[in-house]
């Protein structure tokens, strides 16, 4: 790239996605770059010649009055093209504006437009790899750029101009070795970013710095920065008094509220931790929770010099804890705090796999795009955890490669995995989640044996977490994958080339290699062979029965031949054998193996270790017995067995809980505490399940009435009955309330199924009825993406809805005003063919009990109580919380839901009602 390369950053809006269907432009914007100043900028409304669709209008703000005296892109062209001539054409996803602008071209009759592209998405996905979001304003709000009007081609060329630029500098800070490792890929890339990196090299080999003999990874002492132990010897007093908790908040917090409940939360358990005692407290949204645990556990860890562990279910609320949470309590207290995070091995790098990984020749365009995300990782990740990471799918699939495993072999270098145990063993406070927790019972060493105390926080998740550590899934295109990485002689896969490899060093004979090969064909026969038995068998059982092409039966309702399933098992040990076998032979002499052939021999042991894990599985589900457990497969009828999923998860958690927590219990205090841990009527639901003894009192603690002055409830009394219409009127009806009661609050909704059948069923009738066009409809398993991707786009529209099951009933914070109204379409029961609601069920009727006042009643409540929990997150929110379910009035039960609400007003009304409510309240 000469020095004088001149870039043009380009964006542009228009009406739709596709020229060739008759979308037009109705801005662009181009910003001329030099040396890396802006020289020049271009700007210009254009005439679509058409109406602007009116969710563009919501998204860019551009209305037909905007454009009306615009004129066409025919009167621009001839400009444009001659504007965009020797320069390298650079956009925020270049191949969406370059392709629109070259029909545009071609529509004014002007020839294609030759020259390079950068796209700002490809350089800044590698260059900020653990950015949340790749879209320009996610990324403007990282890199603190402005963007005052997102989705308008003035600001949004300005702002990728800018974030181009901070991606030059980015590469400038890279050590040298890292941008060699990336120059030497780089051309791979989809877009000309090459240049970019051979010039920052040619800048680094000029200037010669100190990294010069660094690694591409920072080789840390430490694990999070946080980890300064000048401290250890401090202690700091606990604030006993109400004045002296005030005193102390207030001098840190200038805006501290005083809440009382938050107070008797620090005291109860700062006295359980001095007890060794066990404690639950139910802590509301409002009173202040984490702060309420937090500050108690430090100050207790720095007194007693003992260490505190935090629990915690999601790795949204880790990192909250150690990003924002913890700061602010370092302020309170006047010292910092020796903390460390702690998570499964499987979360950690292994740096030894990934420099094999990059050895090996052979790459695909997601392995190399990974590799480069990685290099430029390595440089700023103090953790070496993985989910730091935001990757593609493809690349995805190769961290799973990288990943730290159970390994008789020590690390050859660094290793952040064991670096963070060092660090645990100097931490005052480990945080750490549900999972890690669990797993220290199966451990060899386990980790947790120094702690004095406990907080689990959201303890009801320790439940879901139990089930899910003891869970064992089967699934059928997870099988296949596994044999194809492996391969035959005659594929392309890694068999062939440990084949290559061993012959070209005569150390496995050829003989011992065709024997090898021959029982792996006869083992994908065999395992296809009993699975296609298996499906024929399914669909049997499916004959006659009215159902969607998604179906699941339980595994006892299956005629399996379990002889069949004896065999593969018997196959697959053989062929362990044999592969462990010739990798010994390959391993002989092992200095002597070049890069590549120690890349191949990696593999080949990883997949040997997969085949392993596969094999224990498959015994647990088909071959052993499922006392206690429930066991059930899931397939579409419309491709079997490609879809096929067994589930083996455990009835009854209890026991395993118990077991974990036994040693802990002996030797810690531990307090538990959610926002969600009480039902009235059962209020032992939650802590029976976790096996805490019932004289342990449940502390409720609850946020003042004023918190929630901005909240009503309503119930719609004049929905259908569901158990007297058909589905499709129920719908219906369901599908008319909402789009009434959107279009009175004017969006900013979620609305909450409790299946994702009727939720898209009801989607699709609003999309056709297109009463709702002019919002944003989001829906959960309809909409593409994450549950965290659909909510942040949710976020960004002031007219959108927000469609959701399970996920969505707990856990998604919606700041303030991006939400007016939750509405429960129905009151959130497990479908009693759920099969682990099932097989719990089961287990209580067994033992005399009422499944549905034990088990069925007190989840559902749960359930709404954390529906009801997204509406009001702080005391300035105001919301609906409206119920179109008429069982909780027509029901003996209802009353029980309602009792779980906190102290607001409940009306009941009919839905012509409920809008002339919402309206006079909206104003």
């Amino acid at each position: 790239m000469m020095e004088s390369q001149k870039y043009a950053i380009v964006d542009l809006e228009t009406t739709g996605h596709s020229p060739a269907n008759g979308d037009r432009m109705i801005q662009i914007a181009i910003v001329i770059m030099k040396d890396w100043e802006i020289e020049r900028t271009y700007t210009k409304f254009i005439n679509p010649g058409k109406a602007i669709p009116s969710f563009i209008q919501d998204l860019t703000h551009i209305t037909n009055e905007d454009v009306k005296d615009s004129y066409p892109f025919e009167e621009h062209a001839d400009y444009i093209y001659e504007l965009l001539a020797d320069c390298v054409f650079v956009a925020h996803n270049a191949d969406f504006d370059l392709s629109f602008l070259q029909a545009e071209f071609k529509r004014a009759g002007l020839p294609k437009w030759q020259g390079k592209k950068m796209d700002t998405v490809e350089l800044a996905k590698i260059l900020f790899p653990m950015s949340l979001g790749f879209k320009l304003g996610d990324l403007a709000a990282d890199l603190n750029i402005e963007l005052a009007n997102a989705h308008r081609a003035d600001d949004d060329a300005r702002a990728t101009a800018e974030l181009f630029k901070c991606c030059w500098k980015e590469l400038l800070n890279l050590p040298q070795l890292t941008l060699e490792q990336m120059h030497k890929r780089s051309f791979r890339l989809k877009s000309n970013i090459s240049q970019l990196f051979f010039e920052a090299l040619q800048i680094k080999r000029q200037h010669k710095t100190s990294d010069e003999n660094v690694h591409y990874y920072r080789n840390f002492a430490i694990c999070n920065g946080r980890n300064k132990h000048d401290h250890a010897s401090e202690t700091i007093d606990y604030p006993q008094t109400v004045a002296d908790k005030t005193a102390l908040m207030t001098k840190a917090l200038p805006n501290f509220e005083e809440r009382p409940a938050q107070f008797k939360m620090m005291d109860t358990i700062w006295q359980a931790l001095h007890e060794q005692k066990e404690c639950v407290i139910e802590a509301s949204t409002g009173i202040g929770k984490t702060a309420g645990y937090l500050l108690p556990a430090i100050v207790y860890a720095r007194t007693v010099h003992k260490k505190i562990a935090i629990s915690t279910y999601t790795s949204y609320l880790q990192e909250q804890l150690v990003e924002e949470e913890l700061p602010k309590i370092e302020k309170i207290l006047g010292t910092k705090v020796n903390i460390c995070v702690l998570k499964g091995m499987q979360h950690y790098i292994d740096l030894d796999r990934f420099e094999q990984s990059m050895a090996y020749a052979d790459e695909s365009y997601d392995d190399t795009f990974s590799i480069l995300q990685i290099l430029v990782w390595l440089t700023k990740t103090e953790t070496g955890v993985l989910s730091e990471l935001n990757v593609s799918g493809g690349g995805q699939l190769f961290l799973e490669k990288i990943r730290k495993i159970p390994n008789d072999k020590p690390s050859k270098g660094f290793d952040f995995y064991e670096q963070a145990l060092k660090n645990s063993a100097f931490a005052d406070c480990i945080v750490t989640n549900h999972a890690m927790v669990l797993s220290d019972l199966v451990r060899q060493t386990p980790i947790f044996t120094q702690i004095d105390g406990w907080v689990i926080d959201e303890a009801h998740q320790f439940i879901q977490a139990a089930m899910q550590q003891d869970e064992i899934v089967f699934s059928y295109t997870q099988w296949k994958y596994i044999f194809g990485q492996i391969g035959t002689m005659e594929d392309t896969g890694l068999y062939q080339l440990f084949c290559e490899a061993a012959k070209k060093k005569q150390r496995v004979s050829m003989q011992s290699l065709q024997r090898l090969d021959a029982h792996f064909i006869r083992l994908q026969r065999a395992f296809d062979e009993t699975i296609q038995r298996a499906a024929q068998s399914m669909q049997q059982q499916m004959k006659g029965k009215r159902a969607s092409s998604k179906c699941t039966l339980f595994i006892e309702d299956v005629t399996l031949a379990k002889e069949s399933f004896l065999q593969v098992s018997k196959l697959t040990q053989q062929w362990l054998d044999l592969a462990t076998e010739a990798a010994q032979g390959f391993e002989n002499n092992i200095e002597q193996l070049d890069k590549n052939d120690r890349y191949i021999l990696s593999e080949w042991h990883y997949w040997i270790r997969e085949v392993k894990i596969k094999i224990a599985e498959w015994e647990d589900i088909f071959l052993s017995s499922h006392d206690g457990s429930s066991v059930w497969l899931e397939f579409d009828v419309r491709s079997v067995p490609g879809s096929l999923h067994v589930f083996k998860k455990p009835a009854n958690v209890t026991p395993i809980i118990e077991q974990v927590l036994a040693p802990l219990r002996k030797q810690a205090s531990i307090v538990w505490t959610s926002g969600t841990l009480m039902v009235p009527g059962n209020e032992r639901f939650v802590t029976r399940q976790l096996g805490i003894s019932d004289s342990v009192e449940v502390i409720k603690l609850q946020a003042p009435p004023a918190y929630y002055a901005g909240a009503k409830a309503f119930i719609v009394t004049d929905m259908p009955d569901i158990q007297h219409v058909s589905q499709e009127e129920y719908i219906e009806a369901v599908a008319h309330a909402i789009t009434r009661t959107v279009r009175m609050t004017e969006g900013r909704c979620f609305v909450l199924f409790t299946a994702q059948d009727m939720l898209r069923k009801t989607v699709e009738l609003i999309q056709d009825s297109e009463l709702l066009d002019d919002y944003m409809l989001f829906a959960q398993g309809v909409t593409g993406g994450s549950r965290m991707r659909i909510l942040k786009s949710f976020q960004k529209f002031s007219h959108a809805v927000l469609f959701g099951t399970n996920s969505f009933w707990e856990g998604v914070d919606v700041p303030g005003d991006a939400l007016a109204s939750v509405i429960v379409v129905r009151l959130p029961f497990s479908s009693p063919e759920e099969p682990v609601f099932k097989a719990r069920a089961k287990h209580l009727t067994a033992q005399g009990r009422n499944s549905f006042t034990e088990l069925s009643l007190p989840e559902a409540i749960m359930r709404f109580k954390q529906g009801f929990g997204r509406l009001i997150r702080s005391s300035q929110d105001k919301g609906a919380f409206i119920v179109l379910d008429r069982r909780i009035t027509s029901k003996s039960y209802g009353k029980e839901f309602i009792k779980a609400l906190p102290p607001i007003d409940v009306k009941k009304l009919q839905l012509p009602e409920l809008l002339k409510e919402l309206n006079h309240w909206q104003k």
